[in-house]
């Protein structure tokens, strides 16, 4: 049996949906609402509406965004191109500053085990985008074993066009996500990678 009412129990069970948010955290979020004044709390709701309405996936790299092509792939260097799994990973390579080429988001990783193949990626779009300009590629997956048979599969296919391909150097733990990465390993990886 809850301690909560209905309304309250409805709250914490959505919190609860976001990754890495146990019971005692939305829980905690929840009570945190409620402490909110009523126009705190419809700025709040406001805010996730407004960004589900207005946030799509750039149609050239997958990345988030509010116009398309997005403002990363209408005003930087097409001539390189970064492979990140997710579009969570382009916030942790920009963080840094120094990055000036272009991105493309696979939306994941292979992973057999889970039925994820090249198909269920953006592959093709990556693929489709290879010609032209474009002098390097630059891997930068997790080091997990699934980010690593990525960056293998897809420097196998870039390859076969005679361009550069790199990967972020180690500094980054084997099996940890990009996204936690710290900016200085991070910018230290990116600054070493290595050709493949």
């Amino acid at each position: 049996m809850s301690n909560y009412i209905e309304p309250i129990e409805k709250l914490i069970r959505q919190f609860t949906k976001l990754p890495g948010v146990g019971s005692k955290t939305a829980q905690r979020y929840a009570l945190t609402v409620l402490s909110m004044t009523e126009q705190e709390a419809k700025i709040f709701a406001e805010a996730i509406v407004e960004a589900k309405e207005n946030v799509a996936v750039c149609s050239v790299c997958g990345n988030y965004t509010d116009s398309d092509p997005c403002h990363i792939c209408q005003t930087r260097d097409n001539s390189v191109i970064c492979v990140v799994q997710e579009a969570k990973d382009v916030i942790a390579i920009e963080r840094l500053g120094e990055y000036r080429g272009v991105y493309h988001v696979l939306g994941g990783v292979l992973n057999p085990l889970k039925g994820v193949g090249r198909d269920d990626l953006r592959m093709a779009e990556l693929f489709k985008r290879l010609t032209g300009d474009v002098k390097e590629v630059i891997l930068a997956t997790d080091t997990s074993t699934e980010g690593e048979a990525t960056a293998t599969y897809v420097a196998r296919f870039v390859k076969q066009y005679g361009i550069k391909v790199t990967r972020l150097a180690q500094g980054i733990s084997i099996g940890s996500e990009l996204q936690y990465a710290d900016e200085v390993t991070l910018s230290r990886a990116f600054s070493n990678r290595k050709e493949l």
